[in-house]
């Protein structure tokens, strides 16, 4: 007498039955929103953390707070460099560090809603993204002609290379939407 194992069924018909079942990947879904979409959930952890740093600082003594981080990283408080920093801190009143942490976290807002949507696949994300991002841009070549840094070109030519792949995608939907074809499909 011959003994069926009865796990080899049940596992046969797991397998058919998740085959069947399975999700199937997006076809058509753009790696590169996925990747925009985490930079700017990137950018907004970052501009969280400065503009709470900012509001953190208001009504303290800066100068004060700069020589404990100066003195714990053991970096020479006669130096150019602290002097330097010194008298930009003193620059910096109350209002200013207010006004320089709600705006940090209104961008960092501002961030969330593009990456989340990128994220999440969200055909508005792109055009919200597209928009501003292409703001910008204006601003971005001024900073860079007043004061010339690798720093802004850098910037600059990350900002380009976003909108210039945000508006392929854009153009790629449209061309297969016009062709009858549902874009996501690829």
């Amino acid at each position: 007498m011959q003994i069926q194992n009865p796990s080899r069924g049940i596992s046969r018909r797991k397998n058919a039955r998740s085959r069947m079942g399975r999700a199937q990947p997006k076809i058509g879904h753009e790696r590169g929103l996925q990747l925009v979409g985490v930079l700017k959930l990137s950018k907004a952890l970052f501009f969280t953390a400065v503009g709470a740093g900012a509001l953190h600082l208001v009504n303290k003594n800066v100068g004060g707070v700069l020589m404990h981080i100066i003195d714990a990283l053991r970096i020479d408080p006669e130096s150019r460099f602290v002097g330097i920093l010194m008298d930009k801190v003193g620059l910096i009143n109350s209002h200013e560090l207010r006004r320089a942490g709600l705006l940090s976290i209104l961008y960092a807002a501002v961030c969330v809603v593009e990456g989340t949507g990128l994220v999440m696949e969200m055909s508005w994300a792109e055009y919200f993204t597209v928009i501003l991002t292409a703001m910008g841009l204006p601003w971005e070549s001024y900073e860079l002609l007043e004061k010339f840094s690798l720093y802004k070109v850098g910037l600059l030519v990350i900002n380009m290379a976003v909108l210039l792949y945000l508006l392929w995608v854009l153009k790629k939907k449209k061309d297969q939407e016009s062709n009858g074809r549902d874009p996501r499909i690829g």
